[in-house]
Protein backbone atom coordinates (compact mmCIF):
# COMPACT_ATOMS: atom_id res chain seq x y z
CA UNK A 1 0.00 0.00 0.00
CA UNK A 2 1.54 3.14 -0.78
CA UNK A 3 1.91 5.95 1.87
CA UNK A 4 -1.32 7.99 0.68
CA UNK A 5 -3.35 5.79 0.93
CA UNK A 6 -4.95 4.73 4.67
CA UNK A 7 -6.81 1.88 6.01
CA UNK A 8 -10.35 2.78 6.35
CA UNK A 9 -12.20 2.27 9.73
CA UNK A 10 -14.90 0.51 8.40
CA UNK A 11 -16.71 -2.34 10.03
CA UNK A 12 -16.40 -5.62 8.76
CA UNK A 13 -20.51 -5.94 8.69
CA UNK A 14 -20.40 -2.73 6.99
CA UNK A 15 -18.23 -3.99 4.35
CA UNK A 16 -19.59 -6.63 3.79
CA UNK A 17 -22.89 -5.38 3.51
CA UNK A 18 -21.24 -3.52 0.43
CA UNK A 19 -19.60 -6.03 -1.31
CA UNK A 20 -22.75 -7.69 -1.04
CA UNK A 21 -24.33 -4.87 -2.92
CA UNK A 22 -22.02 -5.00 -6.15
CA UNK A 23 -23.34 -7.36 -9.04
CA UNK A 24 -19.96 -8.70 -9.86
CA UNK A 25 -20.61 -10.70 -6.31
CA UNK A 26 -23.96 -11.48 -6.61
CA UNK A 27 -23.71 -15.49 -6.92
CA UNK A 28 -21.53 -15.84 -3.92
CA UNK A 29 -22.86 -17.75 -0.74
CA UNK A 30 -22.63 -16.53 2.53
CA UNK A 31 -19.15 -18.39 3.01
CA UNK A 32 -17.73 -17.37 0.13
CA UNK A 33 -18.87 -14.04 1.07
CA UNK A 34 -17.02 -14.45 4.86
CA UNK A 35 -13.56 -15.34 2.69
CA UNK A 36 -13.72 -12.42 0.19
CA UNK A 37 -14.57 -9.75 3.29
CA UNK A 38 -11.46 -11.41 4.97
CA UNK A 39 -9.57 -11.21 2.08
CA UNK A 40 -10.29 -7.63 0.54
CA UNK A 41 -8.89 -4.29 2.74
CA UNK A 42 -10.52 -0.89 3.28
CA UNK A 43 -8.33 1.97 2.28
CA UNK A 44 -8.94 5.91 1.99
CA UNK A 45 -7.17 7.92 -0.64
CA UNK A 46 -6.95 11.22 -1.13
CA UNK A 47 -7.65 13.25 -3.77
CA UNK A 48 -4.71 13.50 -6.34
CA UNK A 49 -3.63 10.10 -5.96
CA UNK A 50 -2.10 8.20 -9.20
CA UNK A 51 -3.56 4.30 -8.38
CA UNK A 52 -1.36 3.72 -11.47
CA UNK A 53 0.98 4.97 -14.25
CA UNK A 54 1.56 2.98 -17.72
CA UNK A 55 3.08 -0.20 -18.17
CA UNK A 56 3.06 -0.73 -14.47
CA UNK A 57 1.92 -4.29 -13.35
CA UNK A 58 -1.65 -4.77 -12.55
CA UNK A 59 -1.47 -6.67 -9.14
CA UNK A 60 -4.96 -5.36 -7.65
CA UNK A 61 -8.69 -5.08 -8.19
CA UNK A 62 -9.87 -1.42 -7.15
CA UNK A 63 -13.55 -1.23 -6.16
CA UNK A 64 -14.65 2.54 -5.69
CA UNK A 65 -17.18 2.60 -2.84
CA UNK A 66 -16.95 6.84 -2.38
CA UNK A 67 -15.88 9.22 -4.66
CA UNK A 68 -14.77 9.57 -8.44
CA UNK A 69 -11.37 8.21 -10.34
CA UNK A 70 -10.45 9.82 -13.84
CA UNK A 71 -9.39 6.99 -16.50
CA UNK A 72 -6.67 8.96 -18.88
CA UNK A 73 -3.76 9.24 -21.16
CA UNK A 74 -1.30 12.00 -21.78
CA UNK A 75 -0.43 12.03 -25.43
CA UNK A 76 3.40 12.68 -26.17
CA UNK A 77 2.67 16.60 -26.50
CA UNK A 78 1.29 16.54 -22.92
CA UNK A 79 -1.97 17.00 -23.72
CA UNK A 80 -4.79 14.91 -21.50
CA UNK A 81 -7.89 12.83 -22.73
CA UNK A 82 -9.84 11.42 -19.86
CA UNK A 83 -11.00 8.00 -21.22
CA UNK A 84 -13.79 7.70 -18.61
CA UNK A 85 -14.82 8.92 -14.98
CA UNK A 86 -15.53 6.41 -12.84
CA UNK A 87 -18.08 6.87 -9.68
CA UNK A 88 -19.35 4.79 -6.87
CA UNK A 89 -20.19 0.82 -7.16
CA UNK A 90 -17.44 0.29 -10.22
CA UNK A 91 -14.22 -1.14 -10.56
CA UNK A 92 -11.06 -0.81 -11.91
CA UNK A 93 -7.92 -1.94 -12.67
CA UNK A 94 -9.19 -5.06 -13.99
CA UNK A 95 -7.87 -4.77 -17.35
CA UNK A 96 -4.05 -5.60 -16.06
CA UNK A 97 -5.61 -8.74 -13.90
CA UNK A 98 -7.13 -10.14 -17.37
CA UNK A 99 -3.74 -9.99 -19.00
CA UNK A 100 -4.25 -6.83 -20.86
CA UNK A 101 -1.35 -3.91 -20.54
CA UNK A 102 -2.68 -0.37 -19.70
CA UNK A 103 -0.65 1.00 -22.25
CA UNK A 104 -0.75 4.73 -21.16
CA UNK A 105 -3.47 4.93 -19.34
CA UNK A 106 -3.49 6.77 -15.55
CA UNK A 107 -5.87 5.98 -13.37
CA UNK A 108 -6.14 8.97 -10.28
CA UNK A 109 -8.48 10.03 -7.23
CA UNK A 110 -10.30 13.63 -8.74
CA UNK A 111 -12.22 13.31 -4.94
CA UNK A 112 -11.35 11.82 -1.80
CA UNK A 113 -12.18 7.90 -2.01
CA UNK A 114 -12.99 4.65 -0.31
CA UNK A 115 -11.79 1.90 -1.56
CA UNK A 116 -11.63 -1.83 -1.52
CA UNK A 117 -8.66 -3.49 -2.64
CA UNK A 118 -8.13 -7.07 -3.95
CA UNK A 119 -5.07 -8.84 -4.29
CA UNK A 120 -4.75 -10.67 -7.91
CA UNK A 121 -4.20 -13.36 -6.64
CA UNK A 122 -6.98 -13.70 -4.48
CA UNK A 123 -8.90 -12.67 -7.52
CA UNK A 124 -7.63 -15.50 -9.55
CA UNK A 125 -8.64 -18.19 -6.81
CA UNK A 126 -12.34 -16.42 -6.53
CA UNK A 127 -12.51 -16.67 -10.46
CA UNK A 128 -11.13 -20.41 -10.38
CA UNK A 129 -13.73 -21.39 -8.02
CA UNK A 130 -16.74 -19.51 -8.95
CA UNK A 131 -16.70 -18.91 -12.79
CA UNK A 132 -19.52 -16.18 -12.74
CA UNK A 133 -17.29 -13.46 -11.47
CA UNK A 134 -14.96 -13.81 -14.51
CA UNK A 135 -18.01 -13.03 -16.56
CA UNK A 136 -19.77 -10.41 -14.47
CA UNK A 137 -16.45 -9.19 -14.92
CA UNK A 138 -16.23 -9.20 -18.71
CA UNK A 139 -19.85 -7.60 -18.30
CA UNK A 140 -18.33 -4.67 -16.56
CA UNK A 141 -15.53 -4.28 -18.85
CA UNK A 142 -17.66 -4.73 -21.69
CA UNK A 143 -19.89 -1.77 -20.64
CA UNK A 144 -16.40 0.08 -20.54
CA UNK A 145 -15.23 -0.33 -23.70
CA UNK A 146 -18.79 -0.16 -25.48
CA UNK A 147 -18.76 3.76 -24.03
CA UNK A 148 -15.51 4.50 -24.55
CA UNK A 149 -16.28 3.12 -28.69
CA UNK A 150 -19.38 5.92 -28.22
CA UNK A 151 -17.50 8.57 -27.05
CA UNK A 152 -14.84 7.95 -29.67
CA UNK A 153 -17.47 7.89 -32.33
CA UNK A 154 -18.03 11.51 -31.28
CA UNK A 155 -14.88 12.82 -31.27
CA UNK A 156 -14.80 11.46 -35.00
CA UNK A 157 -17.67 12.78 -36.41
CA UNK A 158 -19.26 14.98 -34.10
CA UNK A 159 -18.78 19.03 -32.66
CA UNK A 160 -17.91 20.29 -29.53
CA UNK A 161 -21.02 21.52 -28.85
CA UNK A 162 -23.00 18.09 -29.57
CA UNK A 163 -19.83 16.03 -27.59
CA UNK A 164 -20.63 18.58 -24.64
CA UNK A 165 -24.15 17.71 -24.46
CA UNK A 166 -23.54 14.23 -24.89
CA UNK A 167 -21.61 14.31 -21.86
CA UNK A 168 -23.85 16.61 -19.68
CA UNK A 169 -26.99 14.18 -20.42
CA UNK A 170 -24.76 11.23 -19.70
CA UNK A 171 -23.38 12.42 -16.49
CA UNK A 172 -26.71 13.53 -15.41
CA UNK A 173 -28.15 9.71 -15.65
CA UNK A 174 -25.56 8.69 -13.88
CA UNK A 175 -25.45 10.50 -11.21
CA UNK A 176 -29.29 10.34 -11.06
CA UNK A 177 -29.84 14.34 -11.30
CA UNK A 178 -29.87 17.43 -13.38
CA UNK A 179 -27.85 18.88 -10.87
CA UNK A 180 -24.23 17.98 -12.23
CA UNK A 181 -21.70 18.48 -9.16
CA UNK A 182 -17.99 18.23 -8.76
CA UNK A 183 -16.85 19.03 -12.39
CA UNK A 184 -14.61 22.11 -13.78
CA UNK A 185 -14.77 23.55 -17.11
CA UNK A 186 -10.94 22.14 -17.31
CA UNK A 187 -12.41 18.65 -16.25
CA UNK A 188 -15.44 18.50 -19.23
CA UNK A 189 -12.70 20.00 -21.80
CA UNK A 190 -10.59 17.20 -21.09
CA UNK A 191 -13.74 14.73 -21.54
CA UNK A 192 -14.26 16.15 -24.95
CA UNK A 193 -10.65 16.18 -25.83
CA UNK A 194 -11.11 20.12 -26.49
CA UNK A 195 -9.20 23.24 -25.26
CA UNK A 196 -10.71 24.69 -21.35
CA UNK A 197 -11.58 27.91 -23.18
CA UNK A 198 -13.49 26.17 -26.11
CA UNK A 199 -15.34 24.30 -23.35
CA UNK A 200 -16.17 27.57 -21.38
CA UNK A 201 -17.53 29.31 -24.24
CA UNK A 202 -19.56 26.37 -25.52
CA UNK A 203 -21.24 25.79 -21.92
CA UNK A 204 -22.17 29.80 -22.06
CA UNK A 205 -23.88 29.41 -25.39
CA UNK A 206 -25.79 26.71 -23.68
CA UNK A 207 -26.55 28.91 -20.82
CA UNK A 208 -27.45 31.74 -22.95
CA UNK A 209 -30.14 29.16 -25.18
CA UNK A 210 -31.84 28.28 -21.76
CA UNK A 211 -30.35 24.42 -22.01
CA UNK A 212 -28.07 24.58 -18.80
CA UNK A 213 -27.45 26.97 -15.62
CA UNK A 214 -23.97 26.93 -14.55
CA UNK A 215 -22.64 27.74 -11.10
CA UNK A 216 -18.97 27.04 -9.45
CA UNK A 217 -18.47 23.24 -10.03
CA UNK A 218 -22.36 22.98 -10.42
CA UNK A 219 -24.69 22.97 -14.15
CA UNK A 220 -28.06 21.98 -13.81
CA UNK A 221 -29.75 20.61 -17.07
CA UNK A 222 -32.89 22.64 -17.30
CA UNK A 223 -33.53 21.30 -20.99
CA UNK A 224 -33.43 17.76 -21.26
CA UNK A 225 -35.19 17.16 -24.84
CA UNK A 226 -33.38 20.49 -25.93
CA UNK A 227 -29.47 19.30 -24.83
CA UNK A 228 -30.67 15.98 -27.03
CA UNK A 229 -31.15 17.69 -30.41
CA UNK A 230 -28.08 19.05 -29.55
CA UNK A 231 -26.26 16.12 -29.14
CA UNK A 232 -27.82 14.66 -31.92
CA UNK A 233 -26.28 17.98 -34.22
Amino acid sequence: MKSEERVATVQPAEKMRYLSELAVFQDLTPREMEELNRVTTMSTVPRGRVFYRPEEPGEVLFILKEGRVQLYRISPEGKKLVITTLGPHTLFGEMALLGAKMHNTFAEAVEDCLICVMSRTDLERLILSKPQVALRLLESTGKRLREAEERLENMAFKGIPARLASLLLRLAEEQGSAVINGLTHQDLAESVGTYRETATQVLNDLKAGGYIDIGRKRITLLNREGLEVVAES
